[in-house]
């Protein structure tokens, strides 16, 4: 239910934005990622639910910094608006 309501508001904010589009993933790792952090502050041993959470950490890191290179200004967008910090870059 929760994953629909966040397409719908998504696609209600922008009508061209695709589902597979670079930044609608790392908006739904980006949720996936908060999800579990706050289930991870309840059960501190649940370590099937740690090594998700560092699999989507490590996609969601390579999705931006591939948006990086390709698009700084995109980047920079989503980067605020999603509220995450900047990834250091080599």
């Amino acid at each position: 239910m929760v994953k629909n309501a966040f397409i719908s508001i998504i696609s209600q904010e922008d009508k061209e934005k695709n589902r597979g589009s670079v930044e609608f993933q790392i908006e739904s790792f980006t949720n996936k990622i908060r999800k579990l952090t706050s289930h991870l502050e309840l059960h501190r041993k649940d370590y099937l639910s740690q090594r998700g959470l560092r699999k989507i950490l490590g996609k969601r890191q390579r999705l931006l910094s591939y948006l990086a290179k390709k698009n700084r200004v995109r980047y920079k967008e989503l980067i605020s608006q999603l509220d995450i910090r900047e990834s250091k870059t080599r």
